[in-house]
C-alpha cells in the first residue's frame, strides 16, 4: 500500500505533516524512508504499534484554551517573550497569530488523526486469526480513541461550545476520517463533529482491554475510553450520560492516590510518582508552551484567588504549588511523565469522582453526590484535620462540586471548557487580565470563547474562518 502525495491546495497541510512526522520517529524500517512520490506505510501489527506509541507526537494537547482561562497570571515582561499566539491568547485579542501559521495546537492533533487513519484504513489488510485478534482489537480500538481524543481536543478550541439548539448550524471542524490526503477539507455543522467523537470512543471502548497498561499509560484502554465518554458529555451539557459512564468507569477502576502518602519532596517540580495509581490515559499540554512551561518560574503566577481557596490542612496546596522568591503562588507539581514540567491533560479516576459527583447533584441526589466529593477530599486532606463537606440541597452541593472541581482540575487543560460550559449555562464568568496597567476582559458571552483557525489553514483549504470580536 503506497500513498501518492500530490502538493496542491486542496491537501489538508497538516497530513503531510503528519507523513513527514511518519519517516522519522521510529527505528522501524517504513519510518525511515525518505519522502518521495511513494510512502511505504506500515502494513504489520508491530508497525501499527509503532506508529501509535510515538508519543513526540501522540502524548500532546493544545494550549491555547489553557492560556486563555483564569489559572494564572503573567508578569509585563514575561508577556512581552512570548510567541504572537501566546502573547495573543493571554488577551483574547482578536488577531491571535499575526499572520504566523504552522501552529500546533492545530497541527499537532491533526497529526494524531491522521496516524490514528492509518491505522484504520492498514488494519483490513491483517488478515485475523486466533494469534492475533486480541491485538488486533486493541489496536483499532486505539485508532479509534486516538482519533476521538484529538477531534475533541481541537472542538475545545476552534469550535463553540455544543448547543443542542444551535448544534445543526454551528460550525464544527474538520472530520478527516481516511488517510487520503487528496479530498477537500470542510467544516461540516458541529453536531457532525460530536457525534463523530461519540462514534469513535463507541467503537474504541468495545474493541480496547479492560486492563490499564500502567507500563504504557499512552496506550488507551477499555476505562480510558469510559472515561473520555464522561469528559465529552459532561462539555456537552449531556449530565445524564456523562455521570453513566463516569460511574461505568469508576465501576472497572476507581483507585485514588492518596496524598498523605506522599512527601512532595521528589523534587522542585514534581510531587507525584509515575506512574501514580489515577491515571487511566496519559497526555501532556504542548510541552514547547511558553507559558505553561514558565508558570514553573517566577514571572508566571498561580490566580490569587485559586490558591486561596486552598485551606491550609488540603494537602493539594503544598503539591501543586510552590512560592517563589517574592512569595507568590507557582505550579510544583503534575502528574506528568515529564517531571511535572509540561502540565498532566490526560485521564484520571479523581475526575471522574468529580464527574460522577456533578451529575448526581444535577440529578437531585444530593447524598451520592456527597459521598463521591467526600470520597475524594479524604485522599486530599491531612487525615486528622478532615471534616466530610455536607449540603443541604442539590444547589448547594453543585456549588460546591464546581468549586472543587475548580481546585482539584487546575492545570489539566480543562478549565476554559468549563468555562465555555458554564457561562452557557448563565454561570457570568467574567475574566479579566492586567498588563502594564491595562485592563483586557473576557465577557461570558464573547465570541473570544471560541479560537481562530491558523490563517495558513484557512489559505490552503478555504474553510469559513471563527468570528473574532
Amino acid at each position: 500500500m503506497t500513498i501518492k502525495l500530490g502538493y496542491t491546495k486542496q491537501i489538508f497541510f497538516i497530513l503531510l505533516a503528519g507523513m513527514t512526522m511518519i519517516l522519522s520517529c521510529s527505528k522501524k524500517d517504513f519510518l525511515d524512508k525518505k519522502p518521495s512520490s511513494d510512502l511505504v506505510v506500515p502494513t504489520t501489527l508491530e508497525d501499527f504499534q509503532t506508529l501509535l506509541d510515538n508519543n513526540d507526537v501522540m502524548s500532546q494537547t493544545p494550549e491555547l484554551g489553557e492560556l486563555s482561562a483564569d489559572n494564572f497570571y503573567l508578569d509585563y515582561g514575561f508577556w512581552q517573550g512570548l510567541s504572537a499566539e501566546e502573547r495573543n491568547a493571554y488577551v483574547w485579542a482578536k488577531d491571535i497569530y499575526e499572520g504566523e501559521g504552522n501552529i500546533d495546537d492545530w497541527n499537532i492533533p491533526y497529526q494524531q488523526v491522521f496516524y490514528a487513519n492509518v491505522v484504520l484504513d492498514g488494519l483490513p489488510g491483517v488478515a485475523i486469526d486466533s494469534s492475533n485478534r486480541q491485538q488486533w482489537n486493541a489496536l483499532e480500538g486505539a485508532a479509534y480513541f486516538i482519533r476521538a481524543y484529538a477531534f475533541y481536543n481541537i472542538a475545545q478550541v476552534f469550535a463553540p461550545v455544543y448547543n443542542s439548539a444551535t448544534a445543526t448550524t454551528d460550525l464544527g471542524i474538520p472530520l478527516r476520517l481516511s488517510s487520503d490526503i487528496n479530498p477537500v477539507s470542510t467544516r461540516l455543522p458541529l453536531k457532525a463533529t460530536y457525534d463523530q467523537i461519540l462514534s469513535d470512543l463507541q467503537q474504541a471502548s468495545s474493541l480496547l482491554p479492560w486492563a490499564i497498561p500502567f507500563a504504557n499509560l499512552n496506550r488507551p484502554s477499555k476505562p480510558a475510553a469510559l472515561a473520555m465518554l464522561a469528559r465529552v458529555y459532561l462539555s456537552m451539557g449531556g449530565y445524564g450520560q456523562a455521570g453513566v459512564y463516569a460511574d461505568s468507569c469508576l465501576q472497572a477502576y476507581s483507585q485514588l492516590l492518596d496524598f498523605n502518602t506522599l512527601t512532595g519532596d521528589t523534587g522542585l517540580n514534581r510531587s507525584f510518582p509515575y506512574p501514580n495509581a489515577e491515571i487511566l490515559y496519559d497526555t501532556h499540554i504542548l510541552s514547547n508552551s511558553g507559558v505553561l512551561l514558565g508558570l514553573f518560574y517566577p514571572s508566571c503566577v498561580v490566580d490569587s484567588d485559586l490558591y486561596r481557596s486552598y485551606a491550609a490542612d488540603d494537602l493539594r496546596r503544598s503539591l501543586f504549588y510552590r512560592m517563589n522568591a517574592t512569595g507568590r503562588p507557582i505550579l510544583k507539581g503534575s502528574y506528568s511523565y515529564n517531571d511535572g514540567f509540561a502540565p498532566f491533560s490526560g485521564l484520571a479516576t479523581d475526575e471522574m469522582y468529580l464527574v460522577r459527583a456533578e451529575c448526581s447533584a444535577r440529578a437531585g441526589n444530593t447524598d451520592i453526590a456527597m459521598g463521591d466529593l467526600n470520597a475524594l477530599l479524604k485522599k486530599r486532606w491531612i487525615t486528622a484535620d478532615f471534616t466530610p463537606d455536607s449540603a443541604m440541597n442539590s444547589a448547594q452541593a453543585l456549588s460546591l462540586i464546581l468549586t472543587e472541581r475548580r481546585k482539584e482540575l487546575a492545570f489539566r487543560g480543562l478549565r476554559w471548557t468549563d468555562l465555555r460550559r458554564l457561562n452557557k449555562e448563565n454561570a457570568d464568568i467574567l475574566l479579566i487580565r492586567v498588563l502594564n496597567g491595562i485592563s483586557y476582559d473576557l465577557p461570558a458571552a464573547s465570541e473570544n470563547y471560541v479560537l481562530p483557525i491558523p490563517p495558513d489553514v484557512i489559505t490552503l483549504s478555504g474553510i469559513a474562518q471563527n468570528p473574532r470580536q
